[in-house]
């Protein structure tokens, strides 16, 4: 079974065919990948087969694993997910390793001087993978998840359920910082915000165009930097001094993006974070007096 979806998937022009057929199979079995190899010989139940096939088709259809299974794995940790929310993906853990080294740098100057907890704020959480992922390894930051989506946020918050951080984040509906109300200020202001523009929609795989949501998926214009340019010019105006705005980005957009920073009034801009393929992935800015 996994041999021959294997080489059907691959056929089919995935581009990570043996690990799909292995996570459909290991759920159908309800049973750990690795599991798989030690009874490789065993003839799965009719009913198992039934649902193995019905995934296969599916996916051969562009209906992504992850939907299929309704799971993720971000940061070493497992998330929900449904098509009210992205896929979590591996250039996103980038975000949260670059917010954990700005709360590290935060802890140890004047901002933690206080006894009064660092305050970040999650714009457009989707599944929660970022604030929860960022709560599991920073257990003195409170933090504000938002995101347009009731539904997503339904999702964020049975993850942070199921990581036992649900006392520590707050669930807000609103449209990036709008209606934001508390804390005034934030320490850090963390993003995945729609950074695709609306001109390549047309260019985009029939798993994302067709099911992930696209309110999450693309900017408000053409050219991808339309919200992002919203976002800079609101977090100005609710960062501490010396606080941290990150998010992340298309590479297409990177230097233009950098320039919306640049060119903002209360923001420096930092640096911009490669991912592992080496294209740009992360802006990083702080407020300045």
């Amino acid at each position: 079974m996994l041999d021959w979806t294997t080489d059907y998937f691959r056929d089919s022009g995935f581009d990570q065919p043996r690990l799909d057929a292995e996570v459909l199979l290991a759920e159908a079995l309800d049973c750990r990948r690795i599991e798989l190899y030690t009874r490789f010989d065993d003839e799965p139940p009719e009913d198992v087969k039934g649902k193995f096939r019905d995934w296969v088709a599916r996916h051969a259809e562009g209906e992504p694993v992850a939907y299929l299974v309704g799971h993720k794995e971000f940061f070493s940790l497992g998330f929900a997910v449904n098509s009210h929310v992205l896929i979590p993906r591996p250039e996103t853990e980038h975000l949260v390793t670059e917010a954990l080294d700005a709360i590290k740098s935060l802890s140890e100057s004047d901002q933690a001087a206080s006894n009064s907890p660092i305050q970040l704020i999650d714009v457009g959480t989707g599944s929660g993978c970022i604030a929860v992922a960022i709560a599991k390894h920073a257990a003195h930051v409170q933090l504000t998840a938002c995101d347009i989506s009731d539904d997503a946020l339904d999702v964020a918050k049975s993850n942070a359920e199921r990581h036992e951080v649900q006392d520590r984040i707050r669930f807000v509906t609103a449209d990036l910082l709008e209606g934001i109300d508390e804390p005034d200020k934030f320490h850090l202001i963390v993003s995945n915000p729609p950074y695709i523009g609306l001109s390549e929609k047309p260019d985009l795989a029939k798993s994302v165009i067709e099911f992930e949501p696209h309110q999450a998926l693309f900017s408000t214009g053409a050219n991808g930097t339309e919200t992002i340019e919203k976002l800079i010019q609101q977090s100005s105006q609710r960062l501490v001094e010396g606080g941290y705005l990150m998010f992340e980005l298309s590479p297409m957009i990177a230097e233009a993006c950098q320039k919306l920073v640049e060119e903002s009034t209360g923001l420096s801009f930092v640096k911009i974070v490669n991912d592992l393929a080496g294209l740009k992935r992360i802006v990083v800015a702080r407020r300045v007096s």
